[in-house]
């Protein structure tokens, strides 16, 4: 990349490109070069369930020496979702803290204190707080998560606060395994996780799909 992206924005088409070792050095350096001279830069990473947000935000973050903080992190308690009756479509937007995540993206956008984010355990399918410190040092903060470009309140402040959001694209096969084989690994039987993978993460990974356009690069899996 010689320049960087432009804000995203309704009816604009980002750029598409393949995701692949080079790809990922050279966002790395065009992050650095964007943000020389910031004293503080976020960058996104969205796309649908499944789609390795976790594992190129880490990868960035190891190249940056950058922290990563989880979305997922702000997932509602699984006591809270049952008594709300939400527990059967843990994942979709209602079943977060929304709009404490804004106000935590609020808090990291600018570098005036220590900031204490939240992780998801997926053992104990629960969200633990103050796991992930965030310091007035640290320029660039990678922020990953499924809604960061969904158009409905409060998910649609979020675009404003971020420099730069790039989109995992991956094809809808292998994102649905990826999530089959996940829950399968923290306790749900095959038929269980295949139900749950069709029935909730498939309605929540259309919903993503369809803020891809709001995003600044679109990064497609290298499969």
């Amino acid at each position: 990349m010689n320049s960087g992206p432009t804000a995203g924005g309704p009816g604009r088409i980002p750029p598409v490109v393949p995701r692949s070792t080079a790809v990922m050095c050279d966002l790395a350096t065009w992050i650095v070069e964007r943000s020389a001279g910031c004293d503080r830069f976020l960058l996104g990473i969205a796309g649908p369930p499944g789609s390795g947000k976790s594992t190129v935000a880490h990868e960035l973050g190891a190249q940056l020496g950058a922290p990563v903080v989880p979305m997922d992190g702000f997932h509602l308690s699984n006591e809270l979702l049952a008594a709300c009756g939400n527990l059967d479509v843990k994942g979709a937007p209602e079943t977060f803290a929304a709009s404490d995540f804004v106000e935590l993206v609020r808090r990291l956008r600018q570098p005036t204190r220590m900031v204490s984010c939240p992780v998801f355990d997926r053992a104990a399918d629960q969200p633990v707080a103050d796991q992930i410190q965030v310091v007035p040092d640290d320029v660039v903060v990678i922020i990953e998560g499924n809604y960061l470009l969904l158009d409905e309140p409060p998910w649609s402040s979020l675009p404003n606060l971020f420099d730069s959001i790039v989109y995992l694209d991956v094809p809808a096969e292998l994102r649905l395994q990826r999530l089959v084989d996940r829950h399968v690994q923290f306790g749900r039987t095959s038929a269980g996780a295949e139900e749950f993978v069709y029935r909730s993460d498939a309605r929540n990974s259309a919903l993503v799909e369809a803020s891809r356009e709001r995003a600044d690069l679109v990064v497609a899996a290298d499969t």
